[in-house]
């Protein structure tokens, strides 16, 4: 596992990190025990950044409280990030987070599940807030209570991210950065580089559509990628995914995994961001780590754009 820099903060972090979304039970079954065995195969093969969100998990809060579990006896070799912003929004039974005290209220509720006195790193869930004064204030004095170390957003749009920045105290962005979706690549990135920001990168394997495995009459019903069949719109959106998939996977060099390739190009990356892959199994995690051994040479990371282009 490669680890480096991340942004300003003075950790070292892998390469490759876990994301634990798919592990709250929002992508199909998982079980207790088969979510702990991938968080801990996960720190066995490098991995030592875990993310999380308060909203994650049916119920809200489940995959926080597995990973708090899964992390038990290790929470001082790891760094763990999680997010506010989301709880009850999926019932439509939002928390309103008008308050500093909201906020705190919600950042405690995490630590309990999570099961530490701190995170290292705490995001606003909200990416196209307007109004980032109430969150800036929340975490300033959550920080300075010990109850987390650095903050930031996580958010897609360059304007939001220039808000949040507004004070240039933002560690931490976590953009949607993959093979299938490179428009970060012209604006937000540069911002994060210029200004120090450490990137973590959400959804590099396109909703798992970049694990191979799908195909146009792919038809999802037990997860929230139920949505793309919810609409035309939404199911030539996925077809046009998967044209893209199938002319990667054309082209691979032999022996090499589409899941290898598309880590590892988002990793190459000169802003040197932290990928953090979903994964329901041990063999999966393992699998996502490993990409994280090295980043693409130069000539392999332009044979890609060649294809993309």
């Amino acid at each position: 596992m490669i680890y480096r820099d991340f942004g300003t903060t003075g950790w070292r972090i892998s390469a490759v990190g876990l994301g634990t979304w798919n592990i709250g039970k929002q992508w199909g079954a998982v079980d207790d025990a088969t979510a702990w065995s991938t968080i801990r195969s996960g720190f066995d093969h490098g991995i030592n950044l875990f993310d999380t969100a308060e909203s994650y998990g049916i119920p809200n809060g489940l995959s926080e409280e597995r990973l708090g579990i899964g992390l038990a006896g290790i929470r001082h070799q790891v760094y763990i990030v999680t997010k506010i912003g989301n709880w009850g929004k999926r019932t439509g039974q939002g928390v309103p987070l008008t308050t500093v005290d909201m906020i705190r209220l919600c950042m405690h509720a995490s630590l309990h599940r999570l099961r530490t006195d701190w995170v290292d790193t705490v995001l606003c869930h909200d990416g196209t807030i307007e109004y980032p004064t109430i969150f800036l204030e929340a975490f300033d004095e959550l920080k300075s209570e010990g109850r987390l170390r650095t903050f930031g957003i996580s958010t897609d749009s360059l304007s939001v991210l220039k808000k949040f920045n507004v004070h240039n105290t933002c560690s931490v962005v976590q953009v949607n950065y993959s093979l299938l979706n490179r428009a970060p690549e012209a604006q937000l990135l540069p911002y994060c580089e210029e200004h120090g920001i450490a990137v973590m990168i959400r959804g590099p394997l396109g909703m798992g559509l970049l694990s191979g495995r799908y195909s146009k009459e792919t038809v999802f019903s037990d997860d929230i990628r139920a949505a793309w069949h919810g609409s035309e719109s939404g199911q030539r959106q996925l077809e046009e995914k998967l044209i893209v998939v199938d002319k990667l996977k054309n082209h691979l060099d032999r022996g090499e995994s589409l899941v290898t390739a598309a880590l590892r190009y988002v990793i190459s990356h000169q802003t040197n961001p932290v990928a953090i892959p979903g994964a329901k199994s041990s063999d999966q995690v393992i699998m996502n780590a490993r990409a994280g051994d090295r980043v693409f040479s130069d000539d392999e990371y332009n044979n890609v754009l060649r294809l993309l282009n």
